[in-house]
């Protein structure tokens, strides 16, 4: 996942009629302008200026402009139907925020995840792929292992720094009779798992605590909701030495507390390492994908 981080996330002037202008890349088009034209123009525009996965960004901006979640689901007739000025300029606001390389799911405002619409805004974390392979680690071993259940039928969980939710509700959209707690020390992650939970009509099996688990006189705070089924967490593991190589992506816009690991990268690993045993029952377990 280190390598992913590392690597990514991760307008001709003078326009005349349908013509660009590399010179004025922020003048709007005078002519009207298809979707298929708009991709190839932003396309153009995000390679030249070095922005990473430049199809893909102008896609989902594209789409979004038009009510799609992605380009390829677009009904065809509105692939070549001229777009509106409006639009226009919709798209040419959205692509001037991706030249600044901010991450095209800040942009849209929210992004999918393991089936789930949620809700994204800066700095919360943006979960990557390997999280969505943590969920289906986790529910595999929840199939693999039914005697492990709470008091309500189903597994309690405890998530780790939670960030925008996309685990703990990932998992209670999936396994019905689940219970989680989620924490996390950022105030603007936890707004965020409270607001996607909401929007999910989940918030009655989720309990949200603010709370920095690398402080121990905070884990009093946990033990009256244990013990507990399983500790998950996708936490902070990037050497601190080689936080300065991460995309400008991740280091203009997403929380480094997110990140950093610290010296050796274990910083919040050791600490949940610890915590788990007070919290986990006998046959509990703990995920997390540090190594991914």
């Amino acid at each position: 996942m280190l390598r992913a981080l590392i690597s990514a996330l991760g307008w001709r002037g003078g326009i005349q009629g349908c013509a660009f202008s590399s010179q004025q890349p922020h003048l709007t088009p005078t002519g009207l302008l298809s979707a298929t034209e708009l991709i190839s123009h932003w396309t153009a525009v995000f390679e030249k200026r070095g922005i990473p996965e430049a199809r893909e960004s102008s896609e989902y901006i594209v789409a979004h402009v038009l009510g799609a979640k992605t380009f390829q689901s677009l009904r065809p007739g509105l692939l070549t139907q001229p777009l509106t000025r409006w639009q226009l300029r919709y798209i040419q606001e959205l692509s001037s925020y991706r030249l600044q390389r901010m991450p095209v799911q800040y942009i849209l405002g929210e992004w999918d995840f393991h089936g789930l619409s949620l809700k994204m805004v800066p700095p919360v974390f943006i979960p990557r792929p390997e999280t969505e392979e943590l969920v289906e680690w986790v529910l595999e071993e929840v199939t693999q292992r039914p005697h492990a259940v709470g008091a309500h039928g189903g597994p309690l969980i405890l998530e780790v720094g939670c960030g925008s939710g996309a685990i703990s509700l990932s998992l209670l959209s999936k396994l019905p009779e689940s219970q989680v707690i989620a924490v996390d020390k950022g105030e603007a992650a936890i707004c965020l798992t409270h607001e996607n939970a909401q929007r999910l009509q989940l918030q009655d099996r989720i309990r949200i605590i603010p709370l920095d688990v690398t402080l121990e006189q905070n884990w009093a705070h946990l033990l009256p909701w244990g013990p507990v089924d399983l500790v998950i967490s996708n936490p902070p593991y990037v050497f601190h030495r080689d936080m300065e190589q991460l995309a400008p992506e991740i280091l203009s816009y997403e929380d480094p507390t997110a990140l950093d690991g610290g010296e050796e990268g274990m910083d919040i690993i050791t600490h949940i390492l610890a915590l788990a045993p007070r919290l986990l029952k006998d046959s509990g377990y703990g995920w997390d994908i540090s190594w991914v």
